[in-house]
Order: structure tokens, then sequence, then C-alpha cells
């Protein structure tokens, strides 16, 4: 079994959210807190607010939200695999990619547009 919070109840939200591997450092995780990405019970908390079983963890991350219900706290990081036995994700599902979102995008890695791409973004923008 993995190692738990003081007596198993309360742990801080920024050490919960490294140890369950939702961010890679837990400087990462409470900058996240300070910046107001992350909510427990909907509202905006520091980094030293505590999380106990059955909160629900707003987090926003990379342009999309997730939202995490806590079954176990832990302050230690642990394997990926024990991680994932201490939270339910409850997260909606991502956009499909590809998706047109109404504004024009080239694919990733696809270089500096040609004149010819230029011509069609601008038509796209109508600008031309």
């Amino acid at each position: 079994m993995a190692a738990g919070a003081p007596g198993g109840q309360k742990a801080r939200v920024d050490a919960w959210l490294w140890a369950v591997r939702l961010y890679k450092t837990r400087s990462a995780a409470t900058a996240a807190c300070r910046a107001g990405h992350v909510q427990v019970g909907g509202e905006r908390v520091k980094a030293a607010a505590t999380v106990v079983p059955g909160d629900r963890v707003r987090v926003r991350k990379n342009g999309r939200e997730f939202v995490y219900e806590v079954r176990r706290t832990i302050v230690k990081r642990v394997s990926a695999a024990a991680a994932a036995e201490c939270y339910v994700d409850h997260s909606p599902p991502p956009p499909p990619r590809g998706v047109f979102s109404g504004v024009p995008q080239r694919e990733r890695g696809a270089g500096r547009p040609t004149k010819k791409d230029r011509r069609q973004l601008d038509r796209l923008r109508g600008r031309g």
C-alpha cells in the first residue's frame, strides 16, 4: 500500500496533485494553485488548502479542464498504477481533433506557409 497522508485523511492540494502525478513537480502544482487553475469544491484554492476523500478537484491544464474525485489522500509520490487508485477521473472527453473551430489553423510542423497558402488563409479570414 502507498504512503498516505498523516492520519490518512487530509493532504495539501499541491502535494496531492504532485503525488498522484497530475503535475511533474510540486512547484508546478503550487504555481497552478497560485494562478487560480485549481478548484476544490467549486472554489479556487491556495496550495496549502487541504483535500479529503470525496472532494472534487478541478484542474485547468493545457487549455482543458480536468475533474478528479479524491478517493485516497497521499503526500508521497508513488508509481503511476498506485496513483491511479487515489482518484476517479470525471473529466469530459477531449474535443475531437481536426474539428473546425472557426479559426484557420495549419498542421503542426508544416513549416512556413507558401504564397499560395497565405492567399488561401487570407481568403478564409475574409481579407482577400
